[in-house]
């Protein structure tokens, strides 16, 4: 019996292509190439529901299965090569449910 190598990239391949399409993880002193000034170090942004309500979270939450479940939906849905940032395909009144408990 064959063993067959999945298509799919390992778990860690997947954060670590999320990381570098959060083009504004913590960087300070000023907004330098466009990235948004905001963001404190140790977080990213996120887009969520229909208004792409912007939320910013902990890097953290990466290592929690609930959110990976949601990252997954969005490469399946967005993919990681497009220019609307990190955009989760759930309800916003969910996302805000589900990182109220991750906290």
């Amino acid at each position: 019996m064959a063993i067959r190598k999945s298509n799919k990239l390992p778990q860690t391949a997947v954060l670590k292509q999320i990381l570098r399409r959060c083009s504004s993880l913590g960087r300070s002193g000023g907004e330098q190439e466009g990235l948004p000034v905001d963001v404190p170090k140790g977080h990213f942004p996120v887009y969520v529901g229909e208004n792409r309500s912007r939320f910013i979270v902990p890097i953290s939450y990466l290592s929690h299965p609930e959110f990976q479940s949601l990252l997954r939906r969005a490469e399946e849905e967005f993919g990681f090569d497009h220019d609307m940032g990190l955009t989760i395909p759930c309800e916003e009144v969910v996302f805000r449910s589900l990182t109220s408990m991750l906290r």
